[in-house]
């Protein structure tokens, strides 16, 4: 994951700390998982570079017959790189994941299978929103037979027509692999919400289902099986602010006219800070007086969810997001035409997207509206 691009999502995505960069990715940060996958039992191991090693590892480790995917560097001439000497592309090493697989239960022409899936292996420069050769894609074979697939495995995919320029995926002999330092092994797991925002941001997923549409892979995005999920309580509290929390799990409010976006006036749309899923667009924003961020009606209408609220001896319709479940405010009937109503919405809620980034960000269905 490139530094720049990374400051890029995460200003995006403004309660999010640099993630990368205070992690750790120190010399002397010692790998949780195996120093280098071994060979035990009968199983083999395979390497492969597809940009975010996050991604990779992540997509790798939800196939049957996958023992473990270990997160790493290799191909360059550097001895114990870090990740800040790789990311900065001064060592000649790749982002790589290295598995253990039981070959009784998947075969490695079917790793490379689910590696082509998940891959543009037309780029030359990166992968999706990380660029500079440590992102670009590349197999390094283990032995004789690893490479004879591997260059079938490429001579067919050129040969399918799936994609409309050549492919560049190098082909390369193993040479030494360092694992990642341990704050990057398993992140899809360990910060579910952060990286769903960067998977979701990078453009990747989008890219595989435009090239793959419906056809199955074998595995897919961080393994959620809709679009838009709430993480667990550990992941909430360690991912939102004190007061993003409170508002969304506890049913807080927060102060008017002291909120991110009571005023703001950019176009664009506002999606819940939990789940991802989209909420109001700032077409329907009006300036309510109250000090809060006030809109006329909801983008996707499924995805608000109405409650009594009978809290400080009145009664109030409460509004909450249908994925996320999270608390976004209270509806009233003293608003604008047409609708009349006046969706009165935290800022703490909510998280904002620009119109000129709902492409890169996965919501360029939502681009239309902002043409005129």
């Amino acid at each position: 994951m490139n530094s720049k691009h990374i400051f890029g999502i995460v200003l995006l995505i403004i309660f999010f700390p640099a993630v990368h960069l205070l992690g750790g990715n120190q010399k002397g940060i010692q790998s949780p998982k195996s120093a280098a996958v071994g060979d035990p039992g009968g199983s083999k191991t395979a390497t492969f570079a597809g940009g975010c090693f996050w991604c990779v590892e992540a997509d790798f480790e939800k196939i049957p017959g996958v023992i473990e995917a270990v997160s790493g560097y290799t191909g360059g001439e550097t001895a114990n790189p870090t990740y800040p000497e790789v990311s900065a592309g001064g060592t000649g090493h790749l982002e790589v994941v290295q598995i253990q697989y039981d070959p009784g239960r998947v075969t490695y022409a079917g790793l490379l299978d689910v590696f082509w899936r998940h891959v543009d292996p037309t780029d030359p420069g990166g992968q999706f929103v990380d660029r500079g050769g440590q992102y670009r894609t590349a197999i390094f074979y283990h032995d004789a037979s690893q490479k004879r697939i591997a260059e079938q495995s490429r001579a067919d995919l050129a040969r399918s027509g799936r994609f409309d320029k050549p492919i560049v995926t190098e082909i390369l002999p193993l040479q030494a692999f360092y694992p990642a330092e341990a704050y990057h092994q398993d992140y899809y797991k360990n910060h579910k919400l952060r990286y769903r925002y960067y998977r979701h941001a990078s453009g990747r997923d989008q890219f595989i289902t435009r090239v793959w549409g419906q056809e199955p892979a074998l595995a897919k995005g961080d393994g959620q099986p809709q679009a838009y999920t709430k993480p667990d309580d550990a992941d909430l509290r360690r991912d939102l602010t004190p007061l993003q929390y409170k508002v969304t799990q506890q049913d807080g409010t927060e102060p008017p006219f002291d909120n991110t976006y009571w005023d703001n006036k950019q176009e664009g749309i506002y999606v819940d800070v939990v789940s991802g899923e989209p909420l109001f667009s700032s077409r329907e924003k009006f300036k309510s007086g109250t000090g809060w961020p006030s809109f006329y009606r909801p983008l996707v209408v499924d995805n608000i969810v109405e409650h009594e609220d009978r809290s400080f001896l009145m009664v109030r319709t409460e509004v909450r997001s249908k994925h996320g479940d999270s608390h976004l405010g209270h509806l009233f009937a003293d608003g604008p035409p047409p609708t009349g109503l006046r969706y009165c919405i935290n800022s703490a809620s909510l998280r904002f997207i620009p119109k000129d980034q709902l492409v890169s960000e996965g919501y360029g269905e939502f681009a239309h509206l902002f043409e005129n």
